[in-house]
């Protein structure tokens, strides 16, 4: 199964094949702030299931912090993925880009930092899980 996704004018087009990782919602500040909005849904890929189709030349990108290289549209600002692969060894496709997707999370990343607590019974990681170098200490709903 393939996923397509594209920024919000369609000048930039993405592709991911199968399966992703993980998915997992996050409440840091940056991505927040990146987001413009009190979450951002991770769709975590490997690089090797991840393809720019077509608009390459319109991508510009952003490090806040060395290598998390997010990406978006020069065209309209549409965010469309950011590449963690030299630090985390993935690409977050952002789940709301990609057409016809369920976005189905595991769990809630940085969920001290919240500003929308959200009541879902999955896992609530104070920062990150033990295997993505966290504390994989749970804070309750």
């Amino acid at each position: 199964m393939s996923y397509s996704g594209k920024c919000m004018c369609g000048a930039v087009k993405v592709e991911v094949e199968g399966e992703p990782i993980a998915m997992m919602v996050c409440h840091c500040n940056v991505c927040r702030s990146w987001s413009a909005s009190p979450v951002n849904g991770a769709t975590l890929f490997k690089p090797s299931q991840f393809k720019i189709i077509e608009g390459e030349n319109f991508l510009n990108s952003f490090s806040l912090t060395e290598g998390h290289d997010r990406k978006w549209c020069n065209k309209c600002g549409g965010h469309l993925f950011t590449d963690h692969t030299n630090t985390y060894g993935v690409i977050d496709v952002y789940g709301s880009i990609l057409e016809n997707f369920s976005f189905k999370p595991s769990a809630h990343l940085n969920y001290e930092n919240t500003i929308l607590p959200i009541n879902d019974g999955l896992p609530k990681f104070k920062d990150f899980p033990e295997d993505f170098g966290g504390s994989g200490t749970l804070l309750t709903e």
